[in-house]
C-alpha cells in the first residue's frame, strides 16, 4: 500500500526572461516498508522534487498525496499540518534550530504533535551517539554530530516517511553506517523511506533506485 504518491509533477523558475523546467511531469509512488533512492547527477531536480513531496514547495501542476490526503495546493498552515504528522524530513542543510540545544530542537518537533516523550529522545540521542551533546547548541557541534542531531530530530515522532536529501554527503563513515542501520530498520519495522543521493553504496541497500534526469525520469 501506497504512502506517497506524486502524479504528473512540474515545477518552473525563472530568473528574468529565462524559465528553467526543474521537474518534468515526474510520477513517483513509495509503498510502506520500502526504501526507494533518487538518484541523478547535480542539477537533475532531486532537492526539487523533494521540496514538492514534502508541501516545502508547490509543484507548478500535478499532485502530492500522503496516506492518500493531498498535499499540494492547500493553505501552508495544512501543509505544515500534514508534514509534521507523516513527513521526517533530513535537509542538506538548515535541520536544527539554531537557538535551541540538540534536545530542544527534538522536543520542539515532538511538540508539534502534541506529546514530548523524554525516553524517547534519550533513545534518540543514544542511537545517534550524540548523547554527550544533547544539551550543546547546533554552533557547537561538529559536521558529523550536525548531521546525526538532524537524523534524530528527523526521527523524532517515529515518521510513518522519511525524506532524506543526500544524507551521507557530508559524514564520515561511522555516521554513514549510522544512517544506513536506520534506514534498514525503518524497512524492518514496515516505515518508507526515500532517499536523494550520489552515494552508489546507499542506493544498494534501498529496494528500489529511480533515476532522474533534467527533471524527468530517466528509464535506464
Amino acid at each position: 500500500m501506497s504512502i506517497l504518491e506524486a502524479h504528473e509533477l512540474y515545477r518552473f523558475f525563472h530568473i528574468g526572461d529565462d524559465e528553467t523546467a526543474a521537474l518534468r511531469g515526474v510520477s513517483l509512488t513509495v509503498s510502506r516498508g520500502e526504501t526507494v533512492a533518487v538518484m541523478g547527477p547535480s542539477g537533475s531536480g532531486k532537492s526539487t522534487l523533494l521540496n514538492c513531496l514534502t508541501g516545502l514547495d508547490e509543484p507548478d501542476a500535478g499532485a502530492v498525496l500522503i496516506d492518500g490526503v493531498q498535499m499540494s495546493r492547500r493553505a501552508e498552515y495544512e501543509r505544515a499540518r500534514l508534514r509534521a504528522s507523516n513527513f521526517g524530513i533530513l535537509l542538506q542543510a538548515g535541520n536544527l534550530f539554531q537557538h535551541f540545544t540538540v534536545a530542544e530542537n527534538i522536543r520542539f518537533q515532538m511538540m508539534l504533535l502534541g506529546a514530548v516523550d523524554e525516553a524517547r529522545l534519550e533513545a534518540l540521542v543514544e542511537m545517534a551517539g550524540i548523547a554527550h551533546r544533547a544539551d550543546a547548541y547546533p554552533a557547537n557541534l561538529s559536521g558529523g554530530e550536525t548531521a546525526r542531531a538532524g537524523l534524530a530530530v528527523a526521527l523524532s515522532n517515529n515518521p510513518a516517511l522519511l525524506i532524506a536529501d543526500e544524507p551521507t554527503a557530508e559524514v564520515d563513515a561511522a555516521t554513514e553506517r549510522r544512517l544506513l542501520d536506520q534506514f534498514d530498520l525503518r524497512r524492518e519495522t514496515g516505515l518508507a523511506t526515500l532517499i536523494a543521493t550520489h552515494s552508489q553504496a546507499l542506493a544498494n541497500r534501498a529496494d528500489r533506485i529511480v533515476h532522474l534526469k533534467d527533471g524527468k525520469l530517466d528509464d535506464k
